[in-house]
């Protein structure tokens, strides 16, 4: 008969301990200790500011006591007033029974003449912890809904994103597209269109986040309606920016460049509207700009546009992307900027190489910093 071995106290000792720092590492997974700092004083200050904006600030006291009440009043307010009304009175009740548990407090009962002192403090204490509690549950609870509703946006718009390249002889495609939020308001895509030329596009919708992706919607559904009527340049820019300019209001726009290409000759019509200007190095390793100053689509519902032709020959690569790419900051807050852009695109290689070279560059510039902006780079090349 086996006989089971004996478990020690240091065998248990061992196992708790083991066990412990796996949650411990599992619950901190994605925390950099060094970034936790920075990280949680920028938060901070996004908060504060995005709890105060509706309250009024000009009269903040400059230092002192005076100044510190001030800011916890207009904190107060300002989270009091963007919660529902019950959770508003929860919120203050908590508030005010922590208050009265920092004060501290005695309960005096008169029992047969002889009074009887309670110290009530640490109930006040539990009171406000445990409507806080309640109250971030509460919260959570919507933040999980609205954040279910975002995937689900999230994976629409996925949809209408490029999956894969064009197939197309003696051309070499690479692509990405990363969002700063959960939603992006960056745009792009491929069209083959009948007469066999590509209609290629890259945009820029304003703001972030579930706005942008609807504007980003709205043009793409635009796009499509445009290509069935007129492919070219200004017919395709006006037509997106009449339904642009119909949907939102003067700070809803988007940038946008669009440019028809015919494969066999290389030849490229375009028309930019206020997009960071595309870059073709030539296979001699100079770089060009292309495009011209314009306002954003959307802004007003006449827009004078004007289309260009370059010509893409063998061994030229044209760059398409979205200004997060040149704004995307270190952590010392400094941006990526055009000279690197050009310095890494000089650099040369296939489609894929630059394409990658460049979001190496630009992840090593930005470290442990997040994206502030959406960020799309789209590589062409014409190979030799």
């Amino acid at each position: 008969m086996k006989q089971r071995a004996k478990r020690t106290p240091g065998d248990d000792g061992g196992r708790v301990f083991t066990r412990s720092r796996r949650f411990a590492q599992r619950y901190a997974e994605g925390v950099n200790p060094a970034q936790l700092p920075r990280i949680l004083r920028r938060q901070a200050s996004e908060a504060y500011a995005v709890i105060t904006r509706d309250q009024p600030l000009e009269n903040e006291p400059r230092k002192g006591l005076k100044r510190f009440l001030f800011r916890a009043r207009v904190l107060f307010l300002g989270i009091s007033f963007k919660l529902s009304p019950p959770r508003r009175i929860l919120f203050a009740t908590s508030v005010l029974a922590a208050l009265l548990g920092i004060l501290g407090g005695d309960m005096r009962l008169t029992v047969d003449r002889t009074q009887i002192s309670v110290d009530t403090s640490g109930f006040w204490l539990l009171l406000s912890i445990a409507g806080l509690l309640l109250l971030v549950a509460l919260e959570l609870v919507d933040r999980v809904r609205v954040r279910d509703e975002i995937e689900v946006a999230k994976q629409l718009q996925h949809e209408l994103l490029p999956h894969d390249s064009p197939r197309i002889g003696g051309w070499d495609f690479a692509h990405s597209y990363r969002t700063a939020n959960d939603i992006g308001g960056d745009y792009y895509d491929f069209q083959q269109l009948p007469n066999g030329a590509l209609a290629l596009v890259i945009g820029d919708a304003s703001g972030h986040g579930m706005a942008a992706g609807l504007l980003m919607a709205i043009a793409n559904v635009s796009l499509k309606t445009a290509l069935d009527f007129d492919s070219e340049p200004r017919a395709v820019l006006s037509l997106l920016n009449r339904a642009l300019a119909r949907t939102g209001d003067r700070h809803s726009f988007m940038t946008l460049f669009y440019g028809k290409l015919d494969p066999s000759s290389g030849e490229l019509e375009y028309a930019s509207a206020g997009h960071p200007y595309p870059l073709i190095r030539r296979s001699n390793g100079k770089i060009e700009e292309i495009g011209s100053g314009s306002l954003p689509l959307g802004i007003r519902s006449e827009l004078p546009i004007t289309s260009s032709r370059v010509e893409l020959r063998r061994g030229d690569l044209l760059l398409l992307y979205s200004d997060g790419l040149p704004e995307a900051t270190s952590p010392s807050g400094d941006a990526f900027g055009y000279e690197r852009l050009n310095q890494t695109l000089a650099q040369g290689g296939t489609a894929q190489q630059v394409h990658d070279r460049l979001l190496a560059a630009v992840d090593a510039h930005r470290d442990s910093e997040g994206l502030r902006d959406d960020l799309t780079i789209v590589a062409i090349e014409r190979t030799a």
